[in-house]
């Protein structure tokens, strides 16, 4: 696969991430995804091997996963909003 595919797979799955993140109803849960999100994809932003890449993409997959499931059940059970948030 060339390395422009590479790009806009890797850059559309941060994208999703990025947006997932947000649903978070909880502030604190909200920003903490966001920052792991940006980390990690600053940590492996120099990654050139295609097999690590590839394993690299396959858990952002299953992490994005996991916080579409998260945020959909912390939308379920709202708290009220923090003073920082209003």
């Amino acid at each position: 696969m060339s390395s422009a595919a590479h790009k806009m797979k890797v850059l559309s799955l941060y994208k999703q991430l990025l947006r997932e993140s947000q649903k978070f109803s909880s502030y604190n849960f909200r920003n903490y995804a966001l920052r792991r999100v940006r980390d990690a994809f600053r940590e492996n932003k120099a990654l050139t091997d295609s097999s690590k890449i590839q394993s690299e993409m396959d858990y952002a997959r299953k992490n994005l996963e996991i916080i579409k499931r998260q945020a959909l059940i912390s939308q379920m059970f709202r708290a009220d909003k923090l003073v920082i948030e209003k």
